[in-house]
């Protein structure tokens, strides 16, 4: 499943009565085509208002927040399509790659959130993974995930017990990249990060 492709057909089936909105979505759906993410979040963000349960409002507005680097406002918005939407892949999927992105980067985050970042981040590509098993994005980006908090944690991991902590961490960031090779074997980029993922195993045992 390609959910950037799933969301976009998503965007051809919208109210029926309601012309304010409409007009305001349809506006955001040829502004998403154009990749003008700011003029969508300004349309979106009336169709919000008007409509704040809206699912398919909330999935592009936080598409569109994401896509312009304002990941707060992207993980708010996706966390109000888990509540009105809660079986919907991409509200976990996209949550999550905005507060990996926080997480990942020391200037939005301070080091005493980052970790819940990453955390919060696995579990969000934990339930987009039992949401959706067969997609090997989720894996990805999951591994991913894993691997990135593995390197911030081994940073300060001086005993054993945090040594260990590190090493299950990368040890799950390959088991997921082993499980999208079964689907992509020729997967230059992921067979690299195993074996960066497995150097680094090494280097703390």
């Amino acid at each position: 499943m390609n959910l950037l492709k799933q969301t976009c057909i998503g965007l051809l089936v919208f109210y029926s009565g309601n012309t304010f909105a409409q007009s305001n979505f349809d506006r955001s759906v040829q502004a998403i085509v154009r990749a003008d993410y700011k003029t969508a979040v300004a349309q979106l963000e009336k169709a919000d208002a008007k409509d704040p349960d809206n699912a398919k409002v909330l999935k592009m507005l936080g598409y569109s927040y994401f896509q312009n680097g304002n990941n707060e406002k992207s993980i708010a918005t996706y966390t109000r399509l888990a509540s009105v939407q809660p079986n919907d892949v991409s509200a976990y999927y996209y949550r999550g790659k905005a507060r990996l992105k926080i997480a990942n980067d020391p200037k939005e985050a301070d080091n005493s959130l980052r970790e819940s970042f990453y955390t919060a981040a696995i579990a969000d590509f934990t339930k987009a993974i039992e949401l959706s098993p067969s997609d090997i994005q989720m894996y990805q980006n999951r591994g991913l995930a894993y691997k990135d908090y593995a390197i911030f944690r081994s940073f300060k991991s001086r005993k054993k017990a945090e040594k260990a902590a590190c090493i299950a961490m990368f040890s799950n960031s390959i088991a997921d990249f082993q499980k999208l090779l079964t689907m992509q074997p020729l997967r230059k980029d992921i067979i690299d990060w195993i074996a960066y993922d497995k150097a680094q195993i090494k280097s703390l045992k």
